[in-house]
This record gives C-alpha cells, structure tokens and sequence, in this order.
C-alpha cells in the first residue's frame, strides 16, 4: 500500500467535495461539543456558586423564596426580595453568640449593584483596597476593581446613583457619590459592586435628605411671611442635595425610627457549632422571618440542575446517535458513488485495501477535525464561562 498515494487522493477527494465534508464536520462537532459544553458550564457554574455559599454560614432575611434570599446576599441580584427592618442586626448580636452583617441590595449605579452595608463585610469577605481608603461617612462609595476597569474610575471620582424611574413623583433624586476607595480583584461577585453605608443607601431611597437652611434661601424659594415673625417658610421650589459634601452633611437627617428601615438580608456568623444550633432554632419558629443556610440551598438547587442536566444530555445523545448514523450512511453512500472512481483504480492497479482505506481516510479526517474543533471550542467556553455565568447572575 502507497501511503504517500493514499493521503495524497484523500486529500484531493476531501478538496472537491469540500461542501459535503464541511457539513458532515460541522455535524460531528455538535455531537461533541454540545453535551461536553453543557457539562462544562454546569460544573463551572456549581464551582462559583458553592464557593461563595460554603464561605456563609447563614442567611437572615424575610420570609419567602429562600432562592431569592441567597442570590441576593451572595450575589447581589433579585432586589425585589421583601426586606426586612434594620433591628434584627441588633437582635442578633444581642445574642452575644454571633455577628451580624447588614445587607441592602437594591438599588443601581450605571448597571452596577449599589450594597448597603458595614465595614465588617470587607473583613468577612477578605476584601483588601488597592487604592484608596474604607468608608468614612454618608455619601462615600468604594468600588469592586470591576467597576473601576468598566466605568474608569478611581479614587476621587465620582458616581452617580440611576433612578429607579425617570419620573419620579417621590421626588428622590439620583445620589452623587464620592468614589473613595477601589478594591482589588477577588473574582467575585464583589467586583462588580458599589459598596457604601446603609445609611447612605436609604438616603438613595429618599428615606434621609439633606435641604437647605430657610433663612440661607434664595428669594424664590420662600414664601411671603404672613406676619411680622421671624420665620421663614420655603415654597415648592426647595431642592434637596444631590450630593453629601462636609458643608452641608450636618443637614441630612432622616424621618422616624432607623431601626425599622430596610434590608433586604443579613449575613449571621455564629461563633460556633452550637451558637449556629441556638441561632437556627430561635428563627424556626418565626413567621416574618428565615434563617437558612446558603450551602444547603445551592445543594437543592444544583440537585435540580443536574437532573435537568441528565435529561437534556441524554436527549442530546439520542440526537448525536442519530447524527452519527446518518453520517455513516453518508460515507456508505459516498463509497457507492465512488464505485467508477474504484473501478479506476483498480485497473490501475490498487488492491481492495487502498480502496477501502481511501474510504476510512475521508471519515477519520472528518471525525479528527471535529474532535479537533470541539476542543477549540471546548477551550473557548471554558474561558467565557465566567463571565457567562456574571452575566446570568447580573
């Protein structure tokens, strides 16, 4: 058998029925790649989740989904969870066998999850700054490295909170904030996070507002003095601070109790085995409230993806089976076709082998090529699967 001979009409086939050979590629490559995809972002997708539940101990937030619940304490998303009053952060520590961390998770800054909360969550989460320094006071921010690379800012700059509608009748106006720290890449979640203080958080919210002094107005913001007295009253004109600056951050108050003021979850970090017993036990009983642990509901949830996950692959090999027989009667019927090719060959002298192996060249090349482009393909999806997976949590 001429080897050199063989490769050389192989090739000049595969060269004249190009467009056979291209689909017949491009079906394999699916059979492959897609089951083998599939499982890959499954598995990359359960490896970023997992991480970040098995690092919190226990969530605390308002009765409902408790899917809900961890996506928005870990991951910053479903802002729509009923939220549930600041003192529960005070009723855990009252416990003396736990911290509690704050969280409010609801608003946005130029696509980019605004999270109310303490100075505690940096050190929970080992957060470290690049540049810049921590929260200090009402109207601060510091961003996850994320934000810095994709809005390019940086210590000194500023941000600007998105409303939540752009007629707003409550008259709450967008917060600009002063950017005064930049975290540094940690691969999570938190890189894409605009941190401030809760308080500053419920100023967002319209909850606390700063205005200006009566007698400091302008003409056309005060109405006419009805006696003699020395007050001074401000009409509709009045315009609340935008922007928490040292002059006028004495002026911002809030209304009513801050206690009862929102939060949408609450990271418990028991000091122990039993304080984590004591603690889930006296939050069973609680119909406004659910203490649950983040890992048990990625446990839940991933048993679900992975059957779901069986199902789709087993349609998939169904479907592959079927791809692979039909490529078969392809070159079945290739080989058929080829019958004049052959008989020419013959009488040029090639045996039954090199027939038959020109035959096997034209589907291992096919079979090689798709192996070839379902790792190609493989390695690209391995390398957007995180920020596939960001994506879908966003």
């Amino acid at each position: 058998m001429n080897w050199s001979g063989l490769v050389f009409l192989g090739f000049r086939y595969v060269e004249r029925n190009r467009g056979k050979v291209v689909l017949l590629i491009a079906a394999f490559t699916l059979v492959w790649l897609l089951p083998l995809s599939i499982g890959l972002v499954v598995k990359r997708a359960e490896t970023e989740l997992r991480s970040r539940a098995i690092d919190t101990p226990l969530l605390l937030g308002h009765t409902g989904s408790a899917l809900e619940l961890t996506f928005n304490g870990l991951y910053f998303t479903k802002p729509g969870v009923t939220t549930l009053p600041f003192r529960v952060v005070e009723d855990v520590f009252d416990m003396e066998i736990a911290e509690a961390i704050p969280l409010y998770a609801r608003f946005l800054a130029s696509g980019h999850r605004i999270v109310g909360t303490s100075l505690d969550y940096f050190k929970f989460r080992g957060l470290e700054l690049a540049e810049g320094r921590a929260l200090l006071r009402l109207g601060e921010c510091v961003i996850g490295a994320g934000v810095a690379v994709s809005e390019g800012l940086g210590e000194g700059d500023y941000l600007i909170s998105s409303p939540e509608t752009f007629f707003d009748l409550a008259g709450v106006y967008p917060l600009k904030m002063q950017v005064v720290g930049v975290l540094a890449p940690a691969d999570t979640p938190d890189d894409n996070a605009v941190f401030v203080d809760p308080k500053t958080a419920w100023i967002i919210e319209g909850l606390g507002h700063g205005h200006v002094d009566a007698k400091d107005a302008p003409a056309e913001q005060r109405l006419a003095a009805l006696d003699n007295s020395e007050s001074v009253n401000l009409n509709a004109a009045v315009v609340y601070y935008n922007e928490i600056t040292e002059e006028n951050a004495t002026s911002f108050h809030f209304h009513g109790d801050t206690e009862d003021y929102p939060l949408t979850a609450v990271i418990v970090l028991p000091d122990s085995v039993k304080s984590r017993a004591i603690i889930k036990g006296r939050y069973a009983p609680n119909e406004q409230l659910q203490l649950i642990s983040p890992e048990e509901e990625m446990d839940e949830l991933f048993d679900t993806v992975f059957n779901v996950q069986t199902l789709v692959v087993w349609l998939l090999g169904l479907v592959g089976a079927a791809t692979l027989l039909i490529g078969g009667l392809v070159f079945l019927l290739s080989y058929r076709l080829r019958c004049e090719e052959f008989s020419h060959l013959r009488r040029l002298g090639a045996d039954v082998w090199t027939l038959r192996a020109l035959v096997a060249f034209e589907a291992g090349f096919v079979i090689a090529f798709s192996l070839l482009l379902s790792g190609v393909g493989l390695l690209v999806i391995d390398q957007i699967a995180p920020v596939l997976i960001g994506s879908l949590l966003g």
